[in-house]
């Protein structure tokens, strides 16, 4: 009796039809080209949420001295979590995950003996938690965490996820090497200079790209000015200095009108002060009479910005008039930048502006070139600079270490106000996000929320999108 054989079995194609294997082999090929670090903070939480079938997906970068972690990248919690969400390491199940280079998971978060709350961001409506760390070849880059509302993380799971985290680091890496090789084919031309990227926190969603200019100030004691004869330069100074006073007060008006729109005027209080000096027939007259008398409008506003410092001064441990008199000295300063006519000394217009700190002379004088937005430095501190930042209306970073050290007028720069990031010489791969992300602006809304076009310039009414609504994180 003749042997049956058996059919040969050939090999199996796996076509596309398994969700998981379909979304594992997207990712590998996501990660695997080359990216700003932008885009890989943007799409990756958006791939692993549906990789994952999570519902919370959250990137941390390690940074400074690499002992705070900073979410950077996020889908499913508050917007205003990125770039404000800060652990230490081993703070929190995040930081824990990091201090021991294992992943954590839970099923109750709030109860986990690290845990860390922060309130405002909606995080407790997804007590099911994973968190994964990820390192490069000198130790940790950071963790991405996801999160549910009911169903439990399985082994499979966290397997996928730590084999994820290992894509995620050599993506950051390979965008890296990507850089630097950028920079040694500039130095072998004899040109170029190096790129630089800044973590600050971001305060007004958008991404903007321009030339780095200074925030600037009129001098401080303006040179004297002789005596010149009634009617002559006298009468023009005078004429300049009330329109710059109508523009001014109109300005002010203007601002807290808008403060009311986006629902800070009680944050903007301090804008009454200004409506009070500008009203103030006294100021203005005392003013008005030294331009007169021929000393020229920067002198004659110096003069009395000094006399009522000195006031204030006089009277011990009185801060309400020392901080009338910063007040003065800011709106003097604005007025005599607003009744200059020599505009060499304005800022270049659709420039990235650089700043150690804002004030009101900022948005009545800075704004007026048009700036495509604003990076500060960690001296820029206190809530009244961020109501000055959202009054502004573009693309805003705060809290930016090393700013003034790497950045010099000049320089090109993209600022990333929707993760809280200031790159000084761009990539062109960069330069085309940004550019994508204008043209996707400008069309239908998109996931993350409608947001200002990057480059639009303030004062062009309310301010629309996420950054209307971002409050900082309670801690």
């Amino acid at each position: 009796m003749a042997r049956r054989i058996a059919p040969t079995v050939g090999p199996r194609v796996h076509e596309r039809g398994n969700k998981r294997l379909d979304g594992v082999l997207d990712f590998v090929a996501f990660a695997a080209r080359p990216m700003p670090l932008l885009t890989l903070l943007d799409e990756a939480p958006r791939r692993i949420v549906s990789l994952l079938e999570a519902e919370v997906c959250s990137l941390y970068l390690l940074e400074g001295d690499k002992s705070e972690l900073v979410m950077r990248g996020n889908v499913g919690l508050s917007n205003a979590a990125i770039g404000q969400v800060r652990l230490r390491v081993g703070q929190g199940i995040t930081g824990e995950s990091i201090e021991y280079m294992r992943p954590i998971s839970t099923e109750t978060a709030e109860q986990h003996g690290a845990y860390k709350h922060f309130a405002g961001i909606g995080e407790e409506r997804f007590p099911v938690f994973l968190a994964v760390p990820f390192r490069g070849k000198a130790g940790p880059l950071g963790a991405v965490v996801v999160q549910r509302s009911a169903v439990p993380f399985t082994e499979a799971d966290i397997e996928l996820l730590a084999l994820v985290g290992g894509l995620i680091a050599a993506g950051s890496r390979h965008a890296e090497l990507v850089d630097e090789a950028r920079e040694r084919r500039a130095r072998r031309t004899g040109g170029g200079t190096r790129k630089v990227t800044l973590a600050g926190r971001p305060v007004v969603v958008g991404r903007a790209l321009g030339a780095v200019a200074a925030l600037r100030r009129p001098p401080r004691r303006p040179e004297e000015r002789p005596n010149v004869p009634e009617g002559t330069d006298a009468d023009a100074d005078v004429r300049r200095l009330r329109g710059a006073f109508d523009v001014a007060e109109k300005a002010i008006h203007g601002l807290r009108e808008r403060a009311g729109s986006i629902g800070l005027a009680a944050d903007a209080q301090f804008l009454s002060t200004y409506v009070e000096i500008l009203e103030d027939m006294r100021f203005r007259e005392r003013a008005t009479e030294l331009v007169a008398s021929g000393a020229g409008v920067a002198q004659a506003l110096s003069k009395v910005a000094r006399a009522v410092t000195r006031a204030a001064a006089s009277v011990t441990r009185d801060s309400f008039l020392e901080e009338r008199a910063r007040d003065i000295e800011d709106l003097c300063d604005a007025l005599t930048m607003l009744a200059d006519t020599d505009r060499r000394s304005a800022l270049p217009s659709k420039a990235v502006l650089l700043g150690d700190t804002l004030t009101v002379f900022d948005l009545l004088v800075s704004t007026r070139s048009m700036p495509t937005g604003i990076a500060l430095t960690e001296r820029a501190s206190g809530p009244r600079t961020r109501v000055l930042l959202k009054l502004m209306n573009i693309p805003a970073v705060a809290d930016v270490k090393g700013l003034f050290r790497w950045a010099t007028d000049g320089d090109i720069a993209l600022l990333d106000g929707d993760h809280g990031l200031f790159i000084i010489n761009p990539s062109k791969s960069e330069v085309a996000s940004l550019r994508e992300d204008r043209r996707s602006s400008q069309g239908p809304a998109r996931e993350k929320g409608d947001r200002p076009n990057a480059g639009e310039g303030a004062g062009k009414g309310k301010v629309e999108g996420k950054g209307a609504s971002r409050a900082p994180v309670s801690r």
